[in-house]
């Protein structure tokens, strides 16, 4: 292993070989510098001095052959630390081509001092020789034209050159001070080109360079070029400024990064980031915060724009963040804070006499300008620190209500950090005692909660593992401490359903459903009860009450009604009474939130057997003022001045009169309510009833007439209806013309839809006590008015009325009549019953008419009923010719019914009222020979193989198993060959 003193004899010999360029090597310095080769050359730069074309072939030739050997000799060994310390200068060719290489450059840029192109050729060459190998980054994209400070940041630092295999700093330091002169002669004839300003930079940020340029000097150039350059190219320099001072780091990050933001204070966020976590330095929190908070008001304020994107809350947030985990740094102690609150508070109380302006010694007073005024807690230079209870109040709190969670626990957390344990829980429970939302009650709760538990558990672990220097009287003390930390949880777990009320009740101090729920909290406690009560009751307003404020009251009264929660106590009737008294003047929502208190008055009077108390009650609420005519739905009127007109009111009254009162009392009850209108359907009937119960019929009768007065249909349909049928139960027909006129008046305007029930009720009337006649002519009637939909019922009662009283020959007009008016589905039925009654008559000829007539409304594949009772009677009663002519009147329809959407609708209300497992059973043919010949034709069309018409044979044997039961009873059936049929 060599020695020290070997090494650096080493050292000192690699370092004699430099500088190369220094002085600028000539041919009478350094004698091999030119070779008989470049004697023309030399000739031809002497004949030729002013041209620019020679001096840059000659350049070019020359680097081009120097690089050639340069890669040939790239195969020789060269020892790894001499390649290491010396780069691309490691070899004697390299140096020397170094030398050559400067000495044509030299001599052009003689000739040509003020060419930008030579000079960055000369600058490049000399770079790659001590900097070493450029490495060549891609990139995938396009740059920002004029991109945001904090973007260029981020390009420039991923477009940053880097180099490989440069000088040694130290054994190179004389060629490093050759190439920082070089740029020096550079800058003196080109200073106004920003692009030589960035090759010199770019020189700084190289690893090898030695630390006497890249530190003082390097921040002198930085400092030269925004000097030197117009301000439209200082973001340029900049960029490359800002990336030099991070690598630095301390106080030379600070100083550059204070000097750009009072030019731009976009990147403060990006700041604020590097004071926090420093590659080589000391974290700067208070600072940091200052300008977090700065920023933040200002965005508030609407003067400042993250360029990350930041709402103001979130800039609050991270200065939140930094306060939490820097406490001791950033904020004051629990006396300072107490004490910068008391002058803070002092001065608020100056600014509000003063209404917000400054009071100068002289001249009126000026206001203050937002954002003017200087404040120390955003001056970033300032080492005092911050009232953070203030700021989170000030800026946070009274701006973000919305997010008063998170900055209450900011603000526990922060004193918990500084150790200030007892602040921390006033903290909470002042937070608690505030918010507005059940998501900032629960983000508090549960951290107040995790804090008393983290704590507790820190007292138990010292007790587990007492320290050696604690004696009995400390431990006493910290189990004294926990037992009473350990209550304190207890109860704040216990308090949790109580402070989840308060936040509600905070929120919306008009929510009768939570002072509700505030009361079942206290359970048994009746003074808490009666206290929230009482509080409730003076807290609500009852315009803006949410539903059933009248049922707190109610629910008070009865709380003094059933003696207390527990009803241990003696009942109050006396406050029960005084607070429905009081419920009584309230101003509700509803007119039927007042009535409910009376009602409720009345009932507890009842409760109680004090009867005349009750009607006295009733007798109250219920009278009637002068002017009655006024609007029950006029909201702009108090409810105590509706109150005579509400039905729900009058109801109850009325039945306390029909349970405890006498008959007059409760008729002139019912009469003020028709009287006032306000009487429905129900209240008739209840009415009539009442006066059949005893036994008052006619007047009964009076109120069922002036309920169909008052009502019309339908509602007065129910009331027609019950009077009607009362009136024939009554009087049967003694009284049988006014019965009659009853009925009539009724049917006067009476609708189709509802006048069947009368039409029958009329004429059961006149079959049991009029005449036959006039029954019938009632039934006709009835058949023409009634709806559609009940002309068949109604024609079908009227054919049994008529057969019944005149025989079956008299139903003819009455089914020929009926098949004119009623649809066709109705009407195949209609035939149906007609033709049966033909064939009990003998009318073989006219029964057979009347199929024929039926079939044209009735499709084989819907109606098979029709078409199977045609052919029993054909076979039963027909002969040949006759049966044939059935067939093809079948065909015929069936045809008339072959379309599509027809056999859509056939097969779906065939699947309906067949079943589809017997529907698909008779799609199959019965005969396997059948089968297989319908298999052999093969497909057709699909609306042709679904709609073409039935073969006879097909016919005849879809038709065999229906008749099958029959040819047992009928010899005589006639049978039809399928030749025949053909």
């Amino acid at each position: 292993m060599p020695s020290v003193a070997e090494k650096s004899t080493s050292m000192d010999l690699l370092a004699s070989q430099f500088p190369v360029t220094l002085p600028i090597p000539t041919p009478t310095t350094y004698s091999n510098l030119l070779s008989i080769k470049d004697v023309q050359r030399e000739e031809d730069l002497l004949r030729n001095p002013s041209s620019f074309r020679a001096w840059w072939t000659a350049i070019h030739t020359t680097k081009e052959a120097y690089n050639a050997q340069l890669k040939a000799e790239r195969r020789t060994i060269v020892p790894d630390e001499t390649a290491t310390l010396l780069g691309p200068l490691a070899t004697p060719l390299a140096r020397h081509s170094l030398q050559c290489l400067t000495y044509l450059y030299e001599a052009a840029i003689a000739q040509f001092p003020g060419s930008f192109k030579l000079w960055k050729s000369y600058l490049q060459m000399r770079m790659s020789y001590v900097l070493g190998r450029q490495v060549i980054k891609k990139r995938a994209g396009g740059r920002k034209k004029l991109p945001e400070m904090k973007d260029a940041l981020e390009e420039e630092k991923e477009d940053l050159e880097s180099w490989e295999d440069g000088l040694d700093g130290v054994v190179g330091w004389e060629e490093w001070r050759s190439l920082i002169a070089t740029y020096e002669r550079a800058l003196m004839w080109l200073p106004k080109l920003p692009r030589l300003w960035l090759m010199y930079t770019s020189i700084f940020f190289h690893p090898g360079c030695p630390s006497l340029i890249s530190h003082t000097h390097a921040r002198r150039t930085f400092d030269r070029a925004l000097r030197t350059l117009p301000p439209s190219l200082h973001s340029r320099i900049w960029v490359r400024y800002l990336l030099w001072a991070e690598t630095k780091g301390g106080s030379t990050t600070v100083s550059v990064y204070r000097r750009y933001l009072a030019v731009d204070p976009s990147v403060t966020e990006h700041y604020t980031s590097i004071l926090l976590s420093p590659a080589d330095s000391v974290p700067r929190p208070l600072e940091a915060a200052k300008l977090l908070l700065s920023l933040a008001r200002k965005a508030s304020r609407g003067e400042y724009v993250s360029p990350e994107g930041k709402s103001p809350y979130q800039l609050l947030g991270d200065f939140l963040d930094i306060v939490e985990r820097f406490s001791d740094e950033v904020g004051f102690d629990v006396d300072a804070t107490i004490a910068s609150n008391e002058a803070n508070a002092k001065a608020d109380a100056e600014a509000s006499r003063t209404d917000g302006q400054l009071v100068r010694m002289d001249g009126p007073p000026v206001p203050v300008v937002a954002g003017g005024a200087y404040d120390e807690d955003e001056d970033p230079l300032s080492p005092r620190k911050l009232n953070i209870e203030h700021i989170v109040h000030k800026d946070g709190l009274e701006v973000y209500k919305d997010q008063a969670g998170r900055l209450w626990t900011g603000l526990a957390t922060y004193w918990i950090k500084r150790g200030e344990f007892d602040r921390a829980i006033s903290t909470f429970e002042a937070g608690i005692a505030t918010v507005l939302t059940i998501r900032d009650f629960t983000q508090i709760f549960d951290a107040y909660a995790e804090f008393c538990e983290s704590l507790i558990n820190a007292m138990m672990e010292s007790l587990e593992n007492p320290e050696e220097d604690d004696d009995d009287e400390n431990t006493k003390e910290t189990e004294q401490e926990m037992d009473i930390k350990m209550k304190e949880f207890e109860a704040l777990i216990d308090r949790r359903p109580f402070l989840v009320n308060d936040v509600l009740l905070r929120r919306n101090p008009n929510d009768v459903q939570e002072w509700e729920k505030r009361v079942a909290l206290w359970g048994e406690d009746d003074e808490k009860v009666a206290d929230t009560y009482t509080k409730a009751l003076d807290t609500i307003n009852p315009r803006k009450a949410t539903a059933n404020l009248h049922r707190l009251y109610v629910n008070f009264a009865k709380f003094y009604e059933d003696g207390g929660s527990t009803g241990s106590a003696e009942p109050d009737l006396d406050g029960a009474r005084k607070i429905l008294e009081k419920a009584t003047k309230i101003n509700f929502k509803a007119v039927e939130d007042l009535a409910d208190i009376w009602c409720e008055w009345s009932e507890m009077e009842l409760r109680h057997e004090n009867y005349d108390e009750a009607i006295r009650v009733m007798q109250r609420a219920a009278a009637i003022p002068k002017n009655t005519k006024i609007n029950y739905h006029d909201h702009s009127l108090p409810v105590q001045a509706r109150l005579f007109k509400s039905l729900k009111l009058w109801s109850f009254y009325v039945d306390l009169e029909e349970s405890i009162g006498t008959v007059d009392s409760t008729k002139a009850v019912y009469d003020k309510i028709m009287d006032l209108k306000i009487a429905n359907a129900q209240v008739i009937v209840n009415y009539a009833a009442f006066l059949e119960e005893n036994q008052y019929w006619e007047d009964s009768f009076k109120v069922y007439e002036r309920g169909t007065e008052v009502f019309t249909f339908p509602i007065s349909f129910e009331i027609w209806n019950i009077y009607l049928s009362k009136f024939v139960k009554r009087y049967g027909g003694s009284k049988l013309e006014r019965a009659r006129d009853l009925f009539e008046q009724a049917l006067e305007k009476c609708p189709p839809k509802s006048c069947k029930p009368l039409f029958l009720m009329y004429g059961q009337l006149e079959e049991d006590h009029g005449l036959a006649k006039r029954a019938m002519s009632i039934y006709e009637r009835a058949t023409q008015v009634v709806a559609d939909e009940n002309k068949f019922e109604m024609y079908t009662i009227y054919i049994a009325k008529a057969t019944a009283n005149y025989g079956l020959p008299a139903t003819r007009p009455i089914f020929e009549r009926a098949l004119e008016v009623l649809p066709d589905k109705q009407t195949a039925e209609m035939c149906l019953r007609f033709a049966a009654l033909e064939r009990k008559l003998g009318e073989i000829d006219r029964a057979r008419a009347i199929y024929a007539h039926a079939s044209q409304f009735c499709d084989p594949r819907v109606n098979p009923k029709f078409w199977q009772e045609w052919n029993s009677f054909e076979i039963e009663t027909g002969s040949e010719d006759t049966f044939r002519e059935m067939l093809r009147i079948k065909r015929s329809v069936q045809a008339q019914f072959n379309t599509e959407a027809s056999y859509l609708a056939a097969q779906t209300l065939s699947a309906k009222q067949n079943g589809t497992s017997e529907q698909a059973s008779a799609a199959q043919p019965a005969d396997p020979m059948a089968a297989a010949e319908q298999q052999a034709r093969g497909p057709a069309f699909v609306a042709a193989k679904k709609t073409a018409l039935p073969r006879a044979d097909e016919d005849q044997a879809s038709s065999a198993p229906d008749l099958a039961p029959q040819q047992a009873d009928n010899a005589d059936e006639i049978h039809i060959s399928d030749e025949e049929d053909s």
